[in-house]
């Protein structure tokens, strides 16, 4: 069964009181454990996209089907529900709170679902080692580079052991040699925790590292292929 199942998806936006579409009729299906790349230039649709299957916005028609679940008609609370339990994200602005330590901020999604104390430490403390952290654990995420910033939003997306972690443009606020880094790390996460990861990067070099390449251009879905 799919994990994700969008189908026949338009979304329109108003800007000055003119119609402006963002998606138009758009279908996808992906496999739990796949890596999928939306790929394609600025105001292409593939944020747009991810925001959809994330359950941050809804379309304006058409469906979203995530884990066998129908997104449409979910309150505001059922939906933050299942987006914490099932969903990791990652953004190319790490959207790191900045007031917490890197300990705290990968934490967090587990004090949301409430896990106990000890077991959450141990969680928190695994993935941060995962990704070479654990000696900055204390830090502030102000005192971080950009790369090791995106490995703490790595572990923080993963900590949760979601189906699904999204990542938008997740190497493009960093040099290339560090995005690289970040993105074998990403493979290899993806690989030991089984989540399916779905991910957007208009940069040729990103898409090649994942299993399969969807291209958009103008809101609509060009290409869907394996990648080589």
């Amino acid at each position: 069964m799919s994990l994700i199942m969008v189908r026949n998806v338009h979304k329109h936006y108003t800007l000055d009181k003119a119609d402006a579409p963002a998606l138009i009729d758009v279908s996808l299906e992906v496999s739990p454990g796949e890596r999928v790349c939306l790929m394609g230039p600025s105001g292409s649709g593939k944020s747009t996209l991810l925001n959809l299957i994330g359950c941050i916005d809804s379309p304006t028609s058409g469906a979203v089907v995530i884990d066998g679940e129908d997104t449409k008609g979910m309150g505001d609370a059922r939906l933050s529900e299942f987006r914490n339990r099932r969903m990791g994200f990652i953004f190319q602005s790490f959207n790191l709170i900045p007031v917490l330590s890197v300990f705290e901020n990968v934490e967090y999604p587990l004090l949301l679902q409430k896990m106990p104390a000890q077991k959450r430490r141990a969680r928190v403390q695994e993935l941060l080692a995962r990704v070479g952290l654990s000696d900055m654990s204390r830090r502030s995420p102000e005192n971080l580079s950009g790369g090791q910033r995106q490995r703490v939003a790595i572990a923080r997306a993963l900590v949760g052991k979601p189906l699904l972690v999204i990542a938008d443009e997740p190497t493009a606020s960093l040099d290339h040699a560090t995005g690289s880094g970040v993105m074998e790390l990403m493979m290899e996460m993806n690989r030991s925790e089984g989540s399916t990861l779905v991910f957007s990067t208009h940069d040729a070099s990103v898409s090649r590292y994942a299993g399969r390449i969807v291209t958009m251009i103008d809101g609509r879905i060009t290409e869907d292929r394996r990648a080589a």
